[in-house]
């Protein structure tokens, strides 16, 4: 028919008809370089649902103060967790994509499986792009954020919608927004704290540490706070731990605005200084293990805790390629398949 009417093998509709699920995180660096660090943090931080400020102004800011002083110290950090495979989160968001489509295949569905990151590489229009010419015409988008934020979450889907405005022909689509309270999600995260209880004992203080947002989000909608609350609250009833056994906090504040609290560093000095000197730290927001997690939770706070009086600290992975991870993520996207 394509010939019929004069059209081109591209511009004909008889290829389609494949289904892709769609894995997408925040991003990484292409490099653990000042340049590669300053193009990236240049593309985060010039995203409005990141940075909620007057944009003639922030851009000021940005490009005058920000960008000229925290790539270097930033790239400094990334030198130190960088690995033969690259970035840890670039290398675990990989074998994810990985396993989830040997997964789904063994289950029997001719489903594809691929990945994109919100800021970076492989980004959302560039893949987005490559799928519609495989001729994907049904399309199931997992951000792998567990918690529904709009400057993750809601970032990642205006991402995903612009890409798509340009296209004639739009694929049947499917994006899952949150999982914070899916029972596999909760087994897993339960189950990977109760591995690291058997193996090390269990700690006088679990920390159950969350990506930070500012408070005013929270005013404004956003339900973010609360699905963490939510997570906490599923995985220690899950855990049979008692109120005074666990605590939540939040991680990575930025500027000088308000953060939803407690903010998890002054959490870890006040337990030190209270006589609570064996912790151990998770991080449920967070998918892969990436800076934040590595450097941030693993070493800053490790050294935040130590200097207060604390005496034994470890950080709990983050769910990475775990096989109950990968499984929770099938069952995720089967009903839409």
């Amino acid at each position: 028919m394509a010939k019929y009417f004069g059209l081109n093998k591209q511009q004909g509709h008889g290829g389609r008809g494949k289904t892709t699920v769609l894995l997408m995180n925040l991003g990484t660096p292409d490099a653990p370089t000042t340049g590669a660090v300053r193009r990236y943090l240049a593309e985060f931080l010039s995203d409005p649902r990141v940075v909620e400020i007057p944009k003639l102004l922030w851009m000021l800011i940005l490009h005058g103060i920000i960008l000229r002083v925290r790539p270097a110290k930033s790239a400094a950090l990334y030198q130190s967790i960088w690995t033969e495979q690259g970035s840890p989160l670039m290398a675990i968001t990989k074998a994810q994509r990985d396993k989830l489509q040997q997964s789904l295949s063994d289950a029997g569905m001719a489903v594809n499986v691929d990945f994109c990151m919100r800021y970076g590489q492989p980004s959302v229009k560039e893949t987005l792009k490559k799928l519609h010419a495989e001729g994907c015409d049904k399309l199931i988008v997992l951000p792998l954020y567990p918690q529904y934020a709009a400057p993750t979450t809601a970032s990642a889907f205006d991402a995903m919608a612009k890409e798509l405005t340009t296209w004639r022909y739009l694929p049947s689509l499917h994006f899952i927004n949150s999982y914070h309270d899916h029972p596999d999600y909760i087994a897993a995260l339960a189950e990977s704290i109760a591995e690291d209880f058997a193996k090390h004992g269990k700690p006088k203080k679990l920390v159950l540490s969350y990506h930070g947002m500012p408070e005013r989000n929270l005013h404004l909608g956003d339900p973010y706070y609360c699905l963490c609350q939510k997570t906490t609250r599923l995985v220690v009833e899950r855990l049979g731990l008692a109120e005074e056994e666990y605590v939540t906090s939040f991680q990575s504040r930025f500027g000088k605005a308000k953060w939803l609290g407690p903010y998890t560093d002054a959490t870890l000095e006040a337990l030190g200084k209270q006589g609570v000197d064996d912790v151990a730290i998770v991080c449920p927001a967070f998918s892969a293990d990436c800076l934040e997690t590595l450097e941030e939770i693993e070493h800053e706070n490790r050294a935040v805790f130590t200097q207060a009086g604390g005496k034994k600290y470890r950080y709990i992975a983050c769910l990475n390629d775990r096989d109950d991870h990968i499984e929770m993520m099938a069952n995720l996207v089967k009903p839409y398949l």
